[in-house]
């Protein structure tokens, strides 16, 4: 008897080529996504850009030697004098001294005392005096009352922030207040001032023991630099996925097996 054929094993057809199919409404979106992301990294760069100015201004200013605060009148533009270290002379308004609170420093707990400081010139200046912490009970308020006389006071000169979070709207409050406004402590008090605060460096002889360690604004530029890295790593990654999804295996082209 004839040994029978064993019937042949089909073989498998070829693997088809993948190839590159992009479909129009995961093409879209993808536009959209990298676009966005794009754009919110420039932002975060722009941003970045901003404060590593602001930043060479603070170290430029922090150079450059003391100055007498002559500057704009009231209403103009006071940034060129930002971070400036400067001299001034005057007569403190005593009864007008505020404590803006919670301040902290070396994990106490305390204020800031802010005095205005008269000008020879008639002009009146808001004075962050310094720390100082607050006492057992804090309906007992410092006893710091700035020095009498003429004093001449040597600090660096802030511009308040004009936007800050408060729980509720801050009248005219007493002397405890939660951020220094000196356009709100002017219609508070009745005392105009200008738009800026000197920070005081040097202390006063005979020493008053408030703490005056001021320390380097936060820029926040390396967080700008992390957020426009996060951006553009989303725009890499929109673009990466959707190669990855748009090569498709192509049918194969080999002939059916009968």
């Amino acid at each position: 008897m004839p040994n029978a054929t064993p019937n042949p094993v089909p073989s498998a057809p070829p693997p088809g080529r993948r190839r590159f199919r992009p479909a129009a409404l995961p093409t879209l979106a993808t536009v959209v996504a990298v676009v966005v992301c794009i754009a919110a990294g420039h932002w975060q760069q722009g941003r970045m850009q901003g404060k590593q100015a602001l930043r060479a201004r603070f170290d430029a200013a922090s150079r450059m030697a003391p100055v007498t605060l002559v500057g704009p009148s009231d209403g103009d533009d006071w940034t060129s004098l930002r971070y400036r270290t400067v001299i001034v002379a005057g007569v403190y308004r005593a009864r007008s001294q505020i404590f803006i609170d919670n301040r902290v420093h070396a994990g106490r707990a305390g204020y800031h005392a802010v005095a205005p400081l008269e000008l020879a010139d008639g002009r009146v200046v808001l004075v962050n005096r310094g720390w100082v912490a607050q006492r057992a009970s804090r309906a007992e308020l410092p006893d710091v009352p700035p020095p009498a006389g003429t004093v001449t006071v040597e600090g660096r000169i802030g511009i308040p922030a004009a936007g800050y979070l408060e729980l509720k709207r801050e009248d005219a409050a007493g002397s405890v207040w939660q951020n220094l406004d000196p356009a709100r402590f002017g219609a508070a008090t009745g005392v105009a001032v200008l738009p800026v605060v000197i920070e005081q460096t040097a202390p006063p002889v005979p020493d008053d023991g408030l703490v005056r360690d001021w320390p380097a604004p936060d820029f926040g530029i390396d967080k700008h630099r992390i957020y426009m890295v996060q951006w553009y790593a989303f725009a890499a990654l929109a673009l990466v996925l959707w190669l990855a999804l748009n090569f498709r295996n192509s049918p194969s082209s080999s002939p059916d097996h009968d």
